[in-house]
């Protein structure tokens, strides 16, 4: 007994201990837990106007180009998700320091510094195209949510997704708007979850990933021009812009001076971030879509996509119920993002054209042309479905006119960002402005390239 007594004597120490250290390991990983928590909220807080940038770049529109190339091309045209990814990155981010630094929007500066000619015909090209990707966007949507409830009818769908756009463009504060598009961009990983529920090829994927081919016939140089005329869009650079400047309206920069004088290198920092991530999960959910309609509908032999809401039937037979359902959802989620997007930037280029009063912070009673060039552009777009155009063709035409006006907007985007008198100390590097000015060339190319083959 006395010895049993001692054993357990000499062993509480060693046991004492024991604890000591897994007390000591569970503390030290709950720390760690902690800090990894406050990182992703300090990083979740950071992200703005860049996140939803990029998320409404991948549109019911987008989504159908992706998954038209995914369809038609399976994954020869992979390489052009990181392909755009810096090119994008850049453009956008020069945009969102025009905003910061200069505290105006990018229609107001270009009045300021450029012919209005120049202004007026990207303004309205602009207007026109956004109203056709409008449109198809609400048509998408109506038919995406058709699709899981058949019983109604689609008009119905039509005036409900304009009016619920509407609605919260017109009576919800900025600040809750911008909360509500954030959280909105999260929609966009159901694309990722979709695809990676599939059996597919991955050493395929990652190869055309990898290395870059191109066939140059007619129907591939078209969808290339799509796919750069989606990724970087007139619309996303006037609303990236604004966008910066709503946030400082937001934090008490009420006057354009005040913008000017109190933008730190900070907030700059904190906007490449913010721009970057953005535009990162635009183009990863673009090589989702296109690897997941190469291994579903190409091998199947479906190489004809004219629209979002196609692509998600197509998949449910092939792909199962759990990726046509997560796709569909996807579909009417991005359409709530972007429309009010394109029709937000539309208003913003148009009034900062003319000197109206601007801006979603502002109540309806305090900028009527503004709210009024949104309801005009949404019940313009909602017309559209009406009219039994084919929505491949609304595309096209959307396409054509991004494809004359994005090359002038980038020379002006550009131009402008490098302007010393304009932006000062903030202005490009030489490395930013070669990027900037090689993403002039190739859409320039892009967009001859489209009229070139549908005249031939």
């Amino acid at each position: 007994m006395p010895e049993e007594i001692l054993e357990k004597v000499a062993e509480a120490p060693a046991v004492a201990v024991e604890k000591t250290i897994d007390t000591s390991k569970q503390l030290a990983k709950d720390f760690v837990n902690q800090k990894q928590v406050k990182k992703a909220r300090a990083y979740w807080k950071l992200l703005g106007p860049g996140l939803t940038t990029g998320a409404s770049d991948d549109d019911p529109s987008g989504i159908a180009t992706y998954t038209q190339t995914g369809a038609q091309f399976g994954t020869q045209l992979l390489w052009l998700a990181p392909f755009t990814f810096p090119l994008m990155s850049v453009i956008q981010e020069m945009c969102a320091r025009i905003g910061l630094v200069t505290g105006r929007g990018l229609a107001a500066n270009i009045r300021l510094n450029y012919p209005r000619w120049v202004l007026y015909l990207c303004t309205f090209l602009l207007f026109g195209a956004n109203v056709l990707n409008i449109g198809a966007d609400i048509g998408a949507m109506a038919k995406a949510t058709e699709l899981l409830l058949p019983q109604i009818n689609f008009g119905v769908f039509v005036f409900f997704f304009t009016i619920l756009s509407l609605v919260l463009q017109i009576f919800t504060t900025y600040e809750k708007y911008a909360r509500y598009l954030k959280w909105l961009a999260l929609i966009l990983l159901s694309y990722v979850l979709s695809t990676l529920s599939m059996q597919l090829d991955w050493i395929d994927i990652l190869t055309n990933t990898a290395i870059p081919t191109i066939t140059f016939s007619k129907e591939q140089i078209l969808i290339i021009a799509a796919i750069l005329g989606t990724t970087i869009s007139p619309y996303l650079f006037f609303w990236q812009t604004s966008q910066e400047v709503e946030e400082e309206i937001l934090e008490g920069k009420t006057s354009i001076k005040l913008r000017q004088e109190e933008t730190s290198n900070h907030e700059l920092r904190n906007m490449r971030i913010d721009v970057w991530s953005g535009m990162f999960l635009s183009n990863l959910v673009m090589f989702f879509i296109i690897a997941a309609a190469s291994g579903t509908l190409h091998l199947s032999g479906i190489t004809t996509i004219e629209t979002a809401d196609q692509a998600a039937s197509a998949l449910k037979p092939i792909a199962g119920d759990q990726s046509f359902l997560l796709f569909t959802l996807g579909i009417i989620g991005t359409g709530l993002l972007a429309v009010p997007v394109l029709a937000g930037s539309a208003s913003y280029a148009l009034s900062e054209s003319f000197g109206w009063k601007t801006g979603l912070s502002k109540k309806l009673s305090q900028a009527y042309a503004f709210y009024g060039v949104i309801i005009i552009s949404m019940l313009l777009g909602l017309a559209l479905n009406f009219l039994n155009i084919n929505p491949m063709k609304t595309l096209i035409y959307s396409a054509l006119a991004n494809a004359v006006i994005a090359p002038i907007i980038l020379i002006l985007i550009v131009h402008l960002s490098s302007n010393k008198k304009v932006m000062g100390d903030r202005s490009n590097n030489l490395l930013t402005s070669l990027i900037g000015w090689v993403v002039v060339g190739i859409m320039f190319f892009a967009g001859s390239a489209t009229l070139i083959s549908l005249v031939i």
